[in-house]
């Protein structure tokens, strides 16, 4: 690791990890609090209830911003927080002030739109799987307490409630995520291991792992890793913002023109696809990621100086 006058001393990339785990646990427990707060003074109702509330219309703004607040706790303050204590310019270190770059932005909209089918199928693929009878129950429990939930946040009587779910159940969670598992936990890991997939694939199955869904547990993972690549391949945070953004809005959008139409919400969350879209969408993902490397590595050229690209150039000769 070359020398950074921001990284502040006595603190190791490993001990930052524990840190930021720590912070997590943490962030549960303010968070509740917090958002739990923040339910009763918006609504004048207790938590007790919550369960019942929620299913109220009038209640759908008070459980947005419960989630906000919830999530803010949960995932950015933590990260913030663990990579301050390393880094004098967490942001900076995060990924946040890196280039953005419009043709990789581009590149990042192909990619999150063959995900869909690719997501799709191996959600199909995850419901094969056999579990024993015991466990489903539990599972499906799982799944129907998170479909409340989304029908209760979801709820859109307008064009600015449309607005407001994109901003607080799409780009808020992306932001906040992507924070916590790529711009931390993923960077943190490639940084102690110096081995990119370990660090990739590891904070995808914590991603996949932390959203207790058994059924989505595989596309979520396989959706954390492409994020994964995204960040890995520009160090850029915002692409991988920009792509678990695009994944959340479509959901939303597509729930809004269900609503519009007086169909129920729930065709939304059924994203499961014929097993055969996987492999022509994966190989488009792959495609896709080669240019996209590519560009990113164009950058990084880009931003090196003279006597750095002297040196590389002699190397390679």
């Amino acid at each position: 690791m070359s020398y950074d006058i921001d990284h502040q001393p006595g603190m190791s990339y490993g001990r930052t990890l524990l840190t930021l785990f720590g912070f997590l646990l943490l962030g549960m427990v303010a968070g509740s609090l917090f958002s739990a707060s923040v339910w009763t003074l918006m609504t004048g109702r207790g938590i007790a209830t919550l369960s019942q509330d929620m299913l109220d219309p009038h209640f759908a703004n008070a459980l947005r911003i419960m989630q906000l607040v919830s999530s803010l706790f949960l995932f950015f303050l933590p990260a913030w927080g663990a990579i301050r204590i390393l880094h004098r310019s967490p942001m900076r270190f995060m990924g946040f002030q890196q280039g953005r770059d419009l043709r990789m932005a581009g590149l990042v909209v192909l990619v999150m739109a063959a995900c869909l089918p690719m997501v799709g199928s191996l959600s199909e693929l995850n419901r094969m799987i056999p579990v024993p009878s015991s466990y489903q129950k539990v599972f499906q429990d799982m799944e129907d307490s998170y479909m409340r939930q989304m029908k209760a946040m979801a709820r859109m009587g307008g064009f600015m409630d449309y607005l407001s779910c994109l901003l607080i159940m799409a780009f808020i969670p992306a932001l906040f995520e992507e924070s916590f598992f790529r711009g931390g936990m993923q960077n943190l890991l490639q940084r102690m291991t110096s081995r990119p997939w370990v660090a990739v694939i590891v904070t995808s199955l914590v991603f996949s792992a932390i959203h207790f869904s058994y059924y989505g547990f595989i596309p979520r993972f396989a959706l954390g890793l492409v994020l994964g690549l995204l960040f890995q391949y520009s160090g850029s945070l915002w692409m991988s913002i920009l792509g678990h953004f695009l994944n959340n809005a479509v959901v939303v959008t597509y729930i809004y023109w269900l609503t519009l139409h007086g169909r129920p919400i729930e065709e939304a969350m059924d994203d499961s696809q014929p097993l055969w879209y996987g492999l022509p969408a994966t190989l488009a993902i792959v495609g896709l990621m080669v240019l996209y490397r590519r560009r990113g590595e164009q950058i990084q050229r880009g931003r090196m100086s003279p006597e750095d690209r002297s040196r590389e150039e002699k190397w390679l000769a």
